[in-house]
Parts: structure tokens; C-alpha cells; sequence
């Protein structure tokens, strides 16, 4: 009988797991509740109690179970060490969220020495959530029928499906997910990505978290966006790599911190860096 890959993840990655489970149990029951509250933070986004909420059960259950490593998420910003982090978006998607729309997810991510290692992407509203550890291969499970228990919860991991990327080799065949208009706007890379439209198969705009993990799907070829934090790319990037693709920024360097993010194939890469980076000398795959 052929291993489950649930038994040759880490501790952290299973203390991942199990922080995305908590945190669904109170994102989902606050989904669509008609007493949710709704502020605006400094920079304008909106914020919700299911947000402040899930990164406050997060926050306790790292203190408990990880006591030495620091933290980077949305609501309460960075504490701790930089060496072990854990990086978290309580809810990727606030917008939709609170306007009923279920393109959305809590991001969990551990970076050692700035590198993402794993990445945790729950939405239980979509019934689905996608994971990823270094050298152990990118994984999904449907949670749409599950319960909440933890027997049921380990039942599922121990019967995943594995994510490849696709195999479209050329733009003419691709289909992309841009994101936002108005980030690619103000970003002063709007006309690129027209370029880019008018060479590729399909465009689409799917939002979130959603595009980075239909490409590791394999349903997309080309996902990318502006405007982004840390932690709106951090859980993301392992469960691409680990799928066989490719995460960068949009001018082409690794890692979440840079503002932007691009996924690919890894076969699309370098030819999509070169139509959305015209004046770089070159635009070879990092």
C-alpha cells in the first residue's frame, strides 16, 4: 500500500493544517452572518471581525505550539523572530467576503530565513484547500461534505490530490488570470499586460488566492497581479513551486516581498517576464 503523503509532511506543515482548520471554523460561521462588523483601516481596505478574529486564534495557538517563532499577519502586524515566521492573511478576499462572494481563504505560511517552505491555503466556502511543503509535493483536498471534527478533518488529508501544473508551452495556447485593471493601472504596466492579452489564448480576471491555485491545478497556465503584501503571496508561492511552477515577482525576482506577484507554468515563464518587462536587457526565468 502506497504511503499517504499526510505521514511524510512536517510537524510544522500538520501545525499548518491545523491552524487552517481553526481558523474555518470561524471564518465559515461568520460568512454571510448579518451582524458582521465592518471597519476601514488606515490604508483605506476594509476589515472585518472574521478577520481580527482568526489571526487572534492563530496568534494563540502559534504562542502555544510554536512559542520561539515570530509572526507576520494582516490585522496585528509582525512580532518576534524573522528567522522562523510564520506569515498569515486571515482572509485573503475581505472584500468579497463580507459582500457574500466566496473567492476567498486564510493564507498560512512558514518562512525560515525569508523563504516561504510551506503554504497553507484554506477556503471553505469554495469546499476546497491546497497545500505545500519544500520536497514534499503540492496537495488539495474537497472539504465541501466534510464535517468540522478533527477525525474528520484527518480522514481527508489522508487521501489528497496531487497538483501538477500544466504543460502549454507556447502563449498563443495560454490562459491567464490578471487580477485587477486598476492595480495593472497604477502599477504603469497596464499597456504590457494588453500586449500580453493579445498573445495568449484566454484571459480572465479570477481574483484572490483563487488564480494562483487553479494554475498549480493545472487549470491555468499564467496568473499575476500588483499591489500585494507579503502575506497576500507567502502560502501561495511553496504550493506553485511544489506544483512544478514558477512564482516570482512580475519583474522577475524571487519571493514574496517585492510587491507583485507572477505564477506560471515554469514553461511560460520567461517568455511572459519579456512581454511584461519590454526595456530589461533580458528576461530569463530567475
Amino acid at each position: 500500500m502506497t504511503e499517504s503523503p499526510i505521514h511524510a509532511l512536517s510537524d510544522d506543515l500538520l501545525l499548518g493544517l491545523a491552524l487552517a482548520d481553526a481558523a474555518d471554523a470561524i471564518s465559515r460561521a461568520r460568512f454571510t452572518a448579518l451582524d458582521l462588523v465592518v471597519t476601514t483601516k488606515p490604508d483605506r481596505t476594509p476589515v472585518t471581525d472574521a478577520d481580527q478574529a482568526v489571526e487572534r486564534a492563530i496568534r494563540g495557538l502559534l504562542a502555544e505550539h510554536r512559542p520561539d517563532d515570530g509572526i507576520l499577519g494582516e490585522e496585528f502586524g509582525t512580532a518576534g523572530s524573522t528567522t522562523r515566521q510564520w506569515i498569515i492573511d486571515p482572509i485573503d478576499g475581505t472584500a468579497g467576503f463580507l459582500r457574500g462572494i466566496p473567492i476567498w481563504a486564510t493564507l498560512i505560511s512558514l518562512a525560515i530565513d525569508g523563504v516561504p517552505v510551506l503554504g497553507v491555503v484554506s477556503a471553505p466556502a469554495l469546499g476546497k484547500r491546497w497545500w505545500a511543503a519544500a520536497g514534499s509535493g503540492a496537495w488539495s483536498i474537497d472539504t465541501s461534505t466534510a464535517e468540522t471534527s478533527a477525525a474528520d478533518a484527518a480522514r481527508l488529508r489522508d487521501s489528497p490530490t496531487r497538483l501538477r501544473v500544466s504543460g502549454i508551452e507556447t502563449l498563443a495556447e495560454a490562459s491567464i488570470s490578471y487580477g485587477s485593471l486598476q492595480q495593472w493601472d497604477a502599477a504603469g504596466h497596464l499597456d504590457e499586460l494588453v500586449t500580453l492579452s493579445r498573445q495568449v489564448w484566454r484571459t480572465r480576471a479570477y481574483g484572490d488566492m483563487w488564480s494562483y491555485m487553479l494554475l498549480a491545478e493545472g487549470h491555468l497556465d499564467v496568473a499575476g497581479e500588483f499591489d500585494l503584501q507579503p502575506y497576500d503571496m507567502a502560502a501561495l508561492a511553496p504550493i506553485v513551486q511544489e506544483a512544478g511552477g514558477t512564482f516570482t515577482s512580475v519583474d522577475g525576482r524571487p519571493g514574496p516581498w517585492h510587491g507583485s506577484a507572477l505564477a506560471t507554468n515554469g514553461l511560460l515563464h520567461a517568455a511572459t517576464l519579456a512581454v511584461l518587462n519590454p526595456g530589461q536587457a533580458s528576461a530569463g526565468t530567475p
